[in-house]
């Protein structure tokens, strides 16, 4: 039996095309679009240029093909199928998009890069590799500052403080808004699935007007929380709850999201920068807003941060929150700083959090489905006896 979706989950399902019409009409009127490569990239900042913000990782394979013409075989599939899409223009997001915002998160995006801007305009944002520090956030901060020259000069518009603060509380709305939605699933009854949940999530990439984008969140948040007031559940009450962490995932991206739940489980939450790691945190309403983005966004617990406590946090907060009985961490194929963090999560899981773990490293393409089917199933017999 197939459980009902909300009524106004199909405008989520038809989202991008939706987004493409607005980005034209955007285009028209005027407005440049940013295509963004990372949630390091304060969005805020874009918006009180007057531009719109657009994600453009690359979730497919069929780009990677031609990718590879120019970049190694062995490098992670998402930044192939980013830089696939670019050199194919078969993206319509990129080929929307009047300048691109990179950040220097690993050693292969940042070379990727050199070559994307031989294609499009590029600002670079340049990340430090430490949060708690003053040295940091100063020099965090003086990239904030450069972003916001490179905005002022290819958009012509200035950038106020005014402008910024308003932006950052429409941010933090639609944040809050996704937060109440993901925890929904914190307990029974489920009333969306992880696969489903994630396409809500990815949505968040590609808004044009964030105020209409949030009165559509809170009318699914209404409907949702009327299905699980009337138990409705995507799941029974017996099936693993499984947290989800790891190298983003979407649309074309999801395999393992969907063989887990296809196995009988159900993923509650999903940790990766596709999840929480997006919208958990909030921008500080009050003081200097330039210092309230800085500080924000620094924040963000990804594996380029040494050491990333914040992650190994956020991780054991959501076990609890969302009662989770099992974690998998999916890690891109030559994506060495999850792959090497890893082993921690695998200690924090099975010693800390007392519950089974399973890290699996993939790539986009479907040729190890049956294989990692078979170790998913496994790893749900180990969850159900646990």
């Amino acid at each position: 039996m197939t459980t009902p979706k909300p009524q106004c989950f199909t405008r989520f399902e038809n989202w991008a095309e939706k987004s493409l019409l607005d980005l034209d009409t955007a285009r028209r009127e005027g407005t440049k679009i940013a295509g963004v490569f990372c949630t390091y990239a304060p969005l805020e900042l874009v918006r009180a240029a007057g531009a719109v913000p657009v994600s453009l990782c690359g979730k497919k394979q069929d780009p990677i093909g031609a990718a590879e013409k120019h970049l190694p075989a062995n490098l992670c599939p998402l930044i192939k199928s980013s830089y696939g899409y670019a050199v194919t223009d078969t993206c319509p997001f990129f080929a929307a998009s009047d300048f691109i915002l990179g950040e220097t998160t690993c050693d292969g995006k940042k070379k990727m890069f050199e070559l994307l801007q031989d294609i499009k305009p590029l600002h670079l944002l340049h990340l430090p590799y430490l949060q708690d520090d003053a040295t940091a956030l100063a020099f965090w901060m003086d990239q904030i500052q450069r972003m916001q020259a490179f905005l002022e000069q290819t958009t012509g518009q200035r950038v106020t403080r005014d402008r910024i603060q308003g932006e950052i509380r429409d941010a933090n709305r639609v944040r809050r808004l996704l937060k109440q939605i993901a925890y929904l699933a914190s307990d029974h009854p489920v009333p969306l699935s992880g696969l489903d949940t994630m396409r809500v999530f990815e949505s968040s990439s590609f808004v044009v007007d964030l105020p209409e984008f949030a009165g559509l969140l809170e009318l699914l948040l209404q409907e949702l929380s009327e299905m699980k007031a009337r138990g409705v559940s995507v799941r029974g009450p017996d099936a693993p709850r499984i947290l989800l962490t790891g190298c983003p995932v979407g649309k074309g991206s999801d395999k393992v999201l969907k063989l887990i739940e296809d196995s009988g489980a159900v993923v509650v939450c999903l940790e990766n920068c596709t999840g929480f790691k997006n919208f958990d945190l909030l921008v500080e309403e009050t003081g200097d807003p330039f210092e309230a983005l800085a500080r924000r966004y620094l924040r963000t617990p990804c594996s380029c941060m040494t050491p990333n406590q914040g992650r190994f946090d956020l991780i054991s907060r959501l076990t609890r929150d969302f009662k989770v009985q099992g974690i998998v961490d999916q890690t891109w194929q030559c994506c060495h700083t999850y792959n090497v963090e890893a082993h921690g999560i695998k200690t924090l899981a099975e010693q800390t959090l007392n519950i089974p773990f399973l890290h699996i490293e993939t790539d986009y393409s479907e040729s190890d489905t049956e294989q990692l089917r078979t170790r998913i199933e496994a790893f749900l017999e180990v969850v159900d006896m646990s």
